[in-house]
């Protein structure tokens, strides 16, 4: 069972911290429930504030926690939840918790800000030189507040050496709902999407997501292709452009990034695009052939191939297996026949 904290701040927006609760302690659970099989929950999930006293909200609600964050003895996971708008006024606020999350964070232990309580991972110094997102009417103090941070407000999702962000407040949904996939698989992560009736997560405050690329690694120049590949997966991507934008040859690019990622920029491609497309065969009602040609193919056939070397099935059966069911699909899309 995972080990998962959930920090509550003052004046901050509940749902942030309610909403990652409830994904997490329904993830096993209340899927099964509903196919009347046994509940299996799969974390173990506790709240926590600065003092073990309970936080007045942004609105008429107070969290009670269940502890204050010096008696978490252990944790795997721990999730910051938004705090209010005014960062000059809220970050003091939070100072105990600083030294808190570095001391986890060198442990190993994954931190994720919701929203605005990315600030306070920024605070505790853990986004310096590290992609990361925010809620967008905030991303102006927070880029003259920490400048040594790469802001992309466009990003639902960044992660980036065991720090994850979110932007928005009900993106705290999305971010949890990703953790659950990534600790638990992507059968559970759509099982409990399905139970609560959401879609799966996205990783753009506009348009369909894919993954946040893999930025575990300490070079920069492959994880500006990275990023250059992630805004722009449905363009061509020859290695020679690629490697024009860092300065360096073709073959030093394609070396330096298989041993920063594990796989050349062609493979790393395909799979930003073979999730993108997951992602809207989940959630969209298109032709496999339309999908296939948002992510970037013009050969169905190709893609049907690639599809199937990524995931193991074809887009067809993806789609049967995965989609939402009628009564959860978006109101006024009707589904692909």
């Amino acid at each position: 069972m995972h080990d998962v904290t959930v920090v509550l701040v003052k004046g901050g927006m509940p749902s942030t911290a309610v909403a990652p609760v409830e994904v997490f302690s329904t993830a096993g659970v209340l899927w099964n429930m509903m196919c009347s099989k046994p509940a299996e929950p799969l974390f173990h999930v506790r709240t926590v504030t600065q003092d073990g006293r309970p936080v007045c909200t942004a609105v008429p609600l107070t969290l009670q926690p269940d502890c204050a964050i010096d008696e978490v003895e252990s944790t795997e996971l721990i999730v910051v939840s938004a705090i209010g708008a005014d960062l000059e006024t809220a970050c003091p606020l939070n100072a105990d918790l600083y030294p808190w999350l570095r001391a986890w964070h060198a442990r190993g232990v994954m931190i994720a800000g919701v929203c605005a309580g990315a600030a306070l991972v920024a605070e505790a110094g853990l986004l310096d030189d590290r992609p990361a997102t925010t809620h967008w009417a905030v991303v102006d103090a927070c880029r003259r507040r920490y400048p040594r941070v790469c802001w992309q407000p466009e990003r639902i999702l960044t992660e980036s050496d065991n720090v994850l962000c979110s932007g928005g407040v009900y993106a705290s949904v999305d971010l949890s709902l990703y953790l659950v996939e990534k600790l638990c698989g992507h059968k559970v992560a759509m099982e409990t999407a399905r139970a609560l009736v959401l879609e799966t997560p996205r990783a753009w405050q506009t348009g369909y997501g894919t993954e946040p690329p893999e930025c575990s690694h300490e070079d920069r120049g492959i994880r500006n292709v990275q990023e250059w590949l992630f805004r722009n997966f449905t363009e061509a991507a020859p290695l020679g452009k690629l490697a024009g934008f860092i300065g360096m040859s073709a073959r030093t690019l394609e070396r330096r990034f298989k041993a920063a990622t594990g796989e050349t920029p062609r493979q790393y491609l395909h799979r930003v695009r073979i999730n993108a497309a997951r992602h809207l065969l989940e959630n969209e009602w298109q032709s496999v052939q339309a999908v296939c040609n948002a992510v970037g193919y013009d050969d169905v056939s190709h893609f049907r191939r690639l599809f199937k070397r990524y995931t193991g099935v074809t887009p067809q059966q993806y789609r049967e297996r995965f989609r939402a069911s009628e009564n959860v699909a978006v109101a006024g899309r009707a589904p692909h026949r």
